[in-house]
């Protein structure tokens, strides 16, 4: 996975006045915290920001004062309306550190003929890797699965240096039969003039 780079400024004023200039400079609050160091609460450029979270999991290089300082997004604060960000939680790793995180759940291959439905239990996965080698996605086939079939967590392919992190036995996806409608009653029936 690539590392984004953004530079960072220490935030020196907190509160809700504070928070409001901030995101009207185009800047998004946030805090850097883990490895037992105190957090450090700093400002990001907003639209650099927003590009960055679309790719899941990204590693962030943040320069903060002349010193560098690698994170993921743990926790992302949106607009309600708007759906701009308006906070950020930010967790420092190391590379080569094992960090867990949720991933994303792609599917391929047809079920089987029959009018099968494929169900979503879980989106994601929770997986344990390298914080530099996050992976964004695990993709699952559910070629020729029939109804009553389901594929666990322990199914899942991961890629090489991943290793899952949850319930080995928790349902991931399972395929249930359609169900037939049935035939609507005659609302007017016999109506005569």
């Amino acid at each position: 996975m690539a590392e984004v780079k953004l530079a960072a400024q220490v935030r020196t004023e907190f509160g809700k006045g504070a928070a409001r200039r901030t995101r009207r400079a185009n800047l998004v609050p946030a805090v850097v915290y883990g490895h037992g160091a105190e957090p450090v609460h700093i400002n990001l450029p907003g639209h650099d920001l927003m590009m960055a979270l679309k790719t899941a999991n990204v590693l962030i290089g943040l320069e903060i004062d002349g010193k560098d300082a690698l994170v993921i997004p743990k926790a992302v604060q949106r607009n309600a309306l708007k759906g701009n960000i308006e906070h950020v939680d930010l967790l420092t790793v190391k590379r080569g550190e094992k960090v867990n995180v949720e991933v994303a759940v792609h599917v391929e291959g047809e079920l089987a003929p029959g009018g099968n439905l494929l169900e979503y239990v879980q989106n994601t996965l929770l997986v344990e890797a390298e914080a530099t080698h996050i992976p964004e996605s695990v993709t699952v086939s559910v070629a020729g699965l029939d109804a009553g079939d389901s594929i666990l967590a322990k199914d899942v392919p991961l890629p090489k240096g991943s290793v899952l992190a949850g319930d080995e036995d928790a349902i991931v996806l399972q395929v249930v039969a359609a169900q037939a409608e049935e035939p609507a009653a005659e609302a007017a029936e016999g109506t005569e003039g």
